[in-house]
């Protein structure tokens, strides 16, 4: 019997498993993630998914030029198709620093060529770090992704990005159904919960990604000193080695700690977690069910660090 449930994924209709593959690795980012992953070993890995607990995987156009996408597809293809049950998600993504609607589309083709599957979700990727005058044009990119829902090119279509600023225009403009939000709802950093909470009023499904911050979360030897992609300050480290320390005292660690305290929030349709090995299905399975005593949420909580260390603080 799987110990990992389904929840609504906001007002679209559809339920996602409660903890999500995250295909970023899958495409081989060593830059990102300090590691090499072979073609065969990520079709591998993702034909060991599909028969798993975990019934959804969530990946992007850019990931590794695309390479994330194909080896699903490639995986998808020896499998037979995706199954019924499962859910696959993608975004659209920038060529260099083309974000145009005509980019969009071209995004979209490139998608469904790799998967060879129907774009169910696709999410519109890091605006972030484009003018907002520009992507919300006439016909620029938010107004592609929207006409492809309507045209039933995709049925559904999300918002995924980092800085909470930003992503809040985005989230005003009402088009979008689902928000995925990454390093910003974690144990050491809630920058999103505004947002989150902008989301939720307004029916759209929220999506927690890179809840171990890059991994240093993930990290028993506390020799990382890099969070969400950039210098953690001091603060920031402290606490993380602090709450290490308490887990410790728990008997768990704080990988752990980090996914159970995602998936445990209900207010969350489903938490990403990167897989790049096949051992790690199980692990991530048994830590996202975890059964963690509520002391131990105290203690981590009174360990929170001030909100000037998290990653989109803005001094009033």
């Amino acid at each position: 019997m799987s110990r990992l449930s389904s929840r609504p994924l906001g007002m679209t209709g559809l339920e996602v498993c409660e903890v999500t593959v995250g295909g970023a690795p899958l495409g081989s980012m060593p830059d990102n993630f300090g590691y090499e992953v072979a073609e065969r070993d990520a079709v591998e890995l993702v034909r060991s998914v599909l028969t798993s607990e975990l019934r959804s995987i969530d990946t992007a156009n850019g990931y590794s030029n695309g390479r994330s996408e194909l080896r699903i597809g490639r995986a998808l293809a020896e499998n037979g198709g995706l199954p019924d049950d499962f859910l696959l998600t993608t975004k659209v993504d920038a060529a260099g620093r083309d974000y145009s609607g005509d980019r969009v589309r071209a995004s979209l083709r490139e998608s469904r060529e790799r998967l060879g599957v129907p774009l169910r979700v696709v999410h519109l990727h890091d605006p972030e770090f484009f003018h907002f005058s520009e992507l919300t044009a006439r016909d620029g990119a938010v107004a592609a992704l929207v006409d492809a829902r309507d045209r039933g090119e995709v049925e559904h279509i999300g918002l995924a990005g980092g800085d909470v600023h930003e992503m809040r225009r985005y989230l005003d403009l009402g088009v979008f159904e689902v928000l995925l939000v990454h390093n910003r709802w974690t144990l050491v950093d809630r920058s999103a919960g505004e947002l989150i909470e902008a989301a939720l009023e307004r029916g759209i499904g929220v999506v927690n990604a890179a809840v171990l911050g890059g991994g240093i979360l993930a990290d028993p030897s506390g020799r990382s000193t890099r969070y969400g992609y950039r210098d953690a300050p001091e603060e920031l480290l402290r606490a993380i080695s602090g709450m290490r320390r308490v887990c410790e005292l728990y008997g768990t660690d704080l990988a752990t700690a980090a996914i159970r305290f995602s998936v445990r929030d209900p207010r969350l349709a489903t938490t990403i977690v990167g897989i790049s090995r096949p051992e790690r299905i199980d692990a991530t399975v048994t830590a996202a069910t975890a059964d963690l005593p509520e002391d131990l949420w105290a203690e981590l909580e009174a360990l929170l660090p001030d909100r000037t260390s998290w990653l989109d603080f803005r001094a009033a």
